[in-house]
């Protein structure tokens, strides 16, 4: 079984492709890139094609994880069909997401749901905040608890 996710921000030049370097960097560390895919996507369509913001590529080098080969694009109905989770950083990238919703099979979440005991209900727009450092944390923890998530749902 290959468990498939999609993370969804604006642009997907910050936050979803943060999330989606690191979801592959640990579960690369886990020898588990045959078992799990990981993507992102954005809902608007000012940088398709772009690869990640500077500042994510500046956070995602100095930790050591790769960005390669990523480019910004749009969430896609068919996504529904493609991907068993689609997690959204807030509440309008969710809104967003719905009306392209093609199909009902991947399970819809917000990012810090995974995250309960954090303050914060939406992961904050570095492009708008400049804050890409507690971005990186949040998105690390958080990734840690999905892909916790995962192995126990799916690989165990």
């Amino acid at each position: 079984m290959i468990v498939s996710v999609l993370f969804v921000c604006l642009g997907n030049i910050c936050r979803s492709p943060m999330a989606e370097a690191v979801l592959r960097h640990k579960i690369a560390e886990k020898g588990l890139e045959q078992q799990i895919t990981v993507d992102s996507a954005g809902t608007g369509d000012w940088h398709i094609g772009k690869a990640p913001h500077e500042g994510t590529r500046r956070i995602l080098d100095a930790s050591g994880i790769s960005y390669e080969n990523m480019a910004a694009r749009m969430v896609r109905s068919s996504d529904f069909m493609q991907f068993d989770y689609i997690i959204c950083m807030d509440q309008s990238n969710g809104a967003n997401v719905r009306k392209v919703q093609g199909g009902e099979e991947a399970e819809l979440l917000f990012f810090m749901d995974l995250l309960p005991d954090e303050e914060l209900r939406e992961v904050p727009d570095p492009y708008f905040t400049g804050n890409f450092e507690q971005v990186y944390e949040l998105v690390n923890a958080g990734c840690d608890v999905l892909l916790e998530r995962i192995i126990r749902e799916h690989l165990e």
